[in-house]
């Protein structure tokens, strides 16, 4: 017998360029747009490896966990690496890297997380984008939380590697990324004898092999199964339109927000300013003497799909995200996830008001 996920009809070049097409147009991009077969981890690394090296002096932007794993990649590629680390409860601004610029005029790379999922915060990556340009060095961000929860514009903003995702808030597959590229990223890994060549790793692979044969003929056989996914989810949301999927993820975020404020027991937001909290997670600080990861053990007990989950690392006993992106950034998973950490928090007798919750997700703006 037939199966759906199974016995399917060849994944050709064309549909896999037409794909790339309609990645490109969310981007609202011109340049470049290579979709990679793997989890973004696997753009994410080989747009470092292929522009970074011994000449390279990069400023590498932490705000989150994710920032710290770019600065270790950039060491392992040889590059003089200068860390600006941030709070995590907090963004980094265009004045820090203007600053970083005039102590470090030799910086000719940047590495920025647009959102961290894992803190909660969220990065003014156009301002920024606008200092970097000015100064000339190469912008690569990682836009894998971000793209389909805020606006995503890597021309507009100077970006040269623009790294995504579809796992998050585009709603989709996690097996599949994708890079744009600018003219002056293919440059740099063409000057660069150490890019990855012959890799999985390699962009310029893709560059060689694919785009400037036309994009004729595939690397090798595309993961049909998150291809297809890749392309359902852009259909989504193209069907519901950009800016409505944005705006059911910002209203998501500022409802959460509201109603955690509202319930009590001790919780707090983890990103003090609402203007940097990100629209794909919202994090939560519990009380003193409460561990995080045992109130949201407690929490999923009830309903394991709720989207809660513990802080990673050192912060599991600090933090709580609340994962509103893709199909969870609604109403419905936001009030449900609010009422599971009030019962939670009750049962370690802390005192909540889940109806002022409510009231206050409701009516939030």
């Amino acid at each position: 017998m037939t199966h759906p996920f199974l016995d399917l009809a060849p994944l050709g070049a064309d549909r896999f360029a037409a794909i790339e097409d309609r990645v490109a147009r969310l981007l609202s991009t011109g340049q470049d747009v290579v979709i990679m077969q793997g989890e973004a981890l696997l753009p994410l690394e080989g747009a470092i490896r292929a522009t970074a090296g011994p000449g390279t002096t990069a400023l590498n932007v932490i705000t989150g966990p994710y920032g710290q794993t770019f600065g270790d990649w950039l060491r392992d590629c040889g590059a003089t690496v200068i860390d600006l680390a941030v709070p995590f409860h907090t963004a980094v601004t265009a004045e820090q890297i203007r600053e970083a610029f005039a102590a470090h005029p030799e910086i000719d790379f940047v590495s920025l997380v647009h959102a961290e999922a894992a803190t909660g915060n969220t990065n003014p990556v156009a301002e920024i984008g606008e200092v970097v340009r000015a100064h000339g060095a190469l912008f690569y961000l990682d836009a894998v939380a971000s793209i389909g929860a805020e606006p995503v514009l890597p021309d507009a903003w100077g970006v040269d590697l623009c790294v995504i995702g579809a796992q998050k808030a585009m709603g989709g597959p996690a097996g599949v990324s994708a890079v744009s590229v600018s003219e002056r990223a293919w440059a740099r890994m063409a000057a660069n004898p150490r890019a990855p060549r012959r890799s999985y790793l390699s962009l310029l692979d893709w560059k060689e092999r694919w785009i400037d044969g036309g994009r004729k003929a595939l690397l090798h056989a595309p993961a049909q199964l998150e291809m297809l996914a890749l392309e359902a989810c852009v259909e989504r949301i193209e069907a519901a339109g950009l800016e409505t999927v944005m705006a059911r993820h910002a209203s998501a975020a500022a409802a959460t927000r509201a109603g955690a404020l509202a319930l009590g027991g001790g919780l707090e937001p983890y990103v003090h300013e609402a203007r940097d909290a990100a629209p794909v997670a919202t994090t939560l600080r519990v009380p003193a003497g409460v561990v995080a990861s045992e109130l949201v053990a407690r929490a999923l007990a009830a309903d394991p799909a709720l989207p809660l989950a513990a802080g990673g690392g050192a912060l599991a006993k600090e933090m709580i995200r609340v994962n509103h992106y893709g199909a969870d950034a609604t109403p419905g998973a936001v009030r449900a996830s609010l009422t599971a950490l009030g019962v939670a928090l009750s049962a370690q007798g802390l005192s909540v008001d889940v109806e002022s919750a409510l009231r206050a997700a409701e009516s939030a703006k």
